[in-house]
């Protein structure tokens, strides 16, 4: 099938990218004309494990192309994926300016049947707007004539295992209109994803605002059980519990299971925290109060500060002469995405107090340290005293610390040598922000180990 992608993010790329792999021609078009010189020489704009691969031998067996050209994006798909970026706007709702600009295009260059499909995130109601958009554009030129239906389908890729989850989907949630060009709409869907659905139907077909909701809904479940384990976490602290324990215990329920029971520093990324915010400004704008959301939120924001202090706890306020090495930048492992990252805000605190940082992570120091710039920018000089290593070995960064701060659980930190750890530091201090170590072990070593309600106050 002819297949176009509007936008080559993250969302869009790995689509485009994966879509072709299964042998479909695709087309991703992108107003950034860096973005596309970029991926035409070779060069991946982000970092995923496994999808340079799967665009650079897609692209040489001519499934996959990338262009500015918008009118001939839209000529070549019979159907147009919208994924574009949602930023949260001033307000916490989702910014749409992008969207609609693409579903502009689409009305504006389209001259048969279009199936326009909505694959980034966004609010209730959108697909409504996109066709909006589109009908007065046909209007213009006077073709209204011409055909169109909108279908919401949400993406559910984890950053750091996208690839596989967009070839192996747990589901795939497709939102329909029931009229004669949502149904074929509906069958061009079917058709571009029965790949995925060989060995049984991953498909949940509904309407087009259940699917939207869709999409938010999850986030916001992921969300809660973060938060909800982060509160009992700092509970367990104060009466002498094992969250660690405790997960075990709640997991085995199979009404519970232990997906997303890690107590740690917070959640970040792209998706969590805006998710969050445009769900709770849409149900303010229909009148409601999601009061769950509103404390999973504020709980998150708290707990970014849990890690700086423990510090501050130990070390007092004014940290002035203290090192502190820090092991991890990211949001998460297998990603170089900073945005709403824990690490940013323990960087920002200790820093302020007074301390030097050295900070490793093996992927994302050089959008930490642009990321790191906006963060400083009231007082740039504050951030010469964090210097940056992505070296193999994350011992490197512990010559002459005070303490280790574990901010994000990449596999090069799960099974350090103490011998060598302790020989390294000034003192043997771990604040472990990911629970990656036992208690028992690291006392048994000689070190002192303060993780996320591991019985540390």
């Amino acid at each position: 099938m002819n297949v176009t992608i509007i936008g080559t993010g993250y969302v869009g790329l790995v689509a485009g990218a994966c879509l072709a792999d299964i042998g479909n021609n695709v087309f991703c078009l992108d107003v950034d004309p860096r973005k596309i010189d970029l991926l035409n020489a070779g060069g991946i704009p982000i970092y995923e494990p496994g999808m340079g691969e799967v665009v650079r031998s897609n692209v040489e067996a001519k499934r996959l192309q990338f262009s500015t050209d918008a009118a001939a994006a839209v000529a070549h798909g019979d159907i147009q994926f919208i994924a574009v970026g949602t930023p949260p706007d001033e307000d916490g709702s989702a910014d749409l300016q992008y969207v609609l600009a693409a579903a502009r295009t689409i009305g504006r260059t389209m001259e048969s049947f279009k199936v326009v499909v909505d694959k980034s995130t966004v609010p209730v109601g959108t697909a409504d707007k996109v066709a909006a958009v589109i009908r007065e554009e046909l209007e213009k030129r006077g073709r209204t004539d011409l055909g169109f239906s909108v279908i919401s389908n949400p993406e559910f890729l984890k950053e750091g295992a996208a690839v596989d989850d967009f070839m192996r989907p747990d589901r795939i949630v497709i939102g329909y209109t029931d009229d004669a060009a949502g149904r074929e709409a509906l069958a061009a869907m079917r058709k571009l994803y029965a790949p995925f659905n060989r060995n049984h139907e991953r498909s949940r077909v509904m309407d087009v605002r259940s699917a939207e909701f869709t999409k938010y809904a999850a986030n916001a479940m992921l969300a809660t059980r973060i938060s909800f384990m982060n509160e009992l976490a700092n509970l367990a602290d104060m009466v002498g519990a094992d969250i660690e324990a405790v997960r075990q215990g709640i997991g085995s329920d199979p009404r519970i299971g232990y997906s997303f029971l890690y107590a740690g520093t917070g959640y970040g990324g792209s998706c969590f925290p805006k998710d969050i915010q445009a769900l709770t400004r849409t149900a303010r704008e229909h009148g409601q109060a999601l009061r769950v959301l509103e404390a999973v939120e504020a709980v998150n924001d708290a707990q970014k500060n849990m890690l700086a202090a423990k510090v501050f706890a130990r070390f007092g306020a004014d940290l002035t002469g203290r090192t502190f090495a820090l092991w991890g930048l990211a949001f998460k492992p297998n990603t170089d995405d900073m945005r709403e990252a824990p690490s940013r805000v323990v960087l920002l605190e200790l820093v302020r107090a007074g301390a030097r940082i050295v900070a490793h992570d093996p992927i994302a120091v050089d959008e930490a340290r642009r990321v790191l710039q906006l963060d400083f920018a009231d007082n740039p000089a504050l951030l010469n005293r964090v210097s940056f290593s992505s070296a193999k070995d994350p011992m490197e960064a512990l010559a002459g610390a005070d303490a280790l701060i574990i901010v994000t659980e990449w596999k090069a930190y799960r099974s350090p040598n103490l011998e060598r750890l302790k020989a390294q530091m000034k003192s043997a201090v771990i604040f472990d922000g990911r629970n990656l170590y036992e208690p028992g072990a690291m006392k048994d070593a000689g070190i002192v180990y303060q993780g996320i309600g591991r019985n540390s106050a």
